[in-house]
């Protein structure tokens, strides 16, 4: 069955397997259907393998060349948890803050280093903000370009340690990224030598 014909429908809570248009086998729980627009939501086995965590899958049923229903729900399905509205809307605002520093880290013409950079303390300390080109952490500790260890200034102490710890790892690991990429990049250089 490629798409469902008039008057059939997906009930929520049953189980389906879906074979894609590519050979791809997707199988899952009904979360929604909507007729008109022909797709299906189903929510499977999380891909990351933890058990508590699951993959929403959108499927639109004009890419699909079967759909076996394995179990069907023929009961009310249960009712929908409710949301933490607040919880959501502080995560907005989390966000949109995110994404406004990157807009003003962008116009104020700090360097792609000083974003990343900006970005990966911003994982670990999220007290840290923009001030024209300084990154500001914690109120205690400016990174001035061109964002190196020895940029950071502040008063001595854990917190300007942990900092400079922070851009230490930072670079340290761009670093490696950058030698992994040499290193490929020169494989793939002798590997197309030989083939020629």
């Amino acid at each position: 069955m490629a798409a469902p014909g008039p008057g059939e429908y997906f009930s929520v809570g049953s189980h389906v397997s879906c074979l894609t248009c590519l050979g791809q086998r997707l199988q899952g729980e009904v979360v929604a259907f909507d007729y008109q627009s022909k797709m299906l939501t189903l929510k499977c086995a999380s891909s990351s393998g933890k058990p508590n965590l699951h993959d929403v899958i959108l499927i639109n049923l004009a890419y699909v060349s079967e759909v076996d229903i394995i179990n069907d729900r023929t009961e009310t399905p249960p009712p929908l948890a409710s949301l933490n509205v607040s919880k959501l809307a502080n995560r907005a605002r989390t966000e949109k803050e995110d994404k406004l520093s990157q807009a003003y880290a962008i116009s104020a013409g700090v360097s792609v280093e000083g974003q990343q950079l900006f970005q990966t303390i911003h994982k670990t300390i999220k007290d840290c903000k923009w001030q024209e080109k300084n990154i500001i952490v914690m109120d205690d500790v400016i990174i001035s370009p061109p964002y190196q260890v020895e940029n950071c200034k502040g008063k001595e102490g854990s917190a300007l340690s942990h900092v400079r710890k922070i851009v230490e790892k930072h670079f340290r690991d761009l670093e490696s990224q950058k030698s992994m990429q040499r290193s490929q990049a020169q494989q793939t250089q002798k590997d197309s030598t030989l083939s020629s």
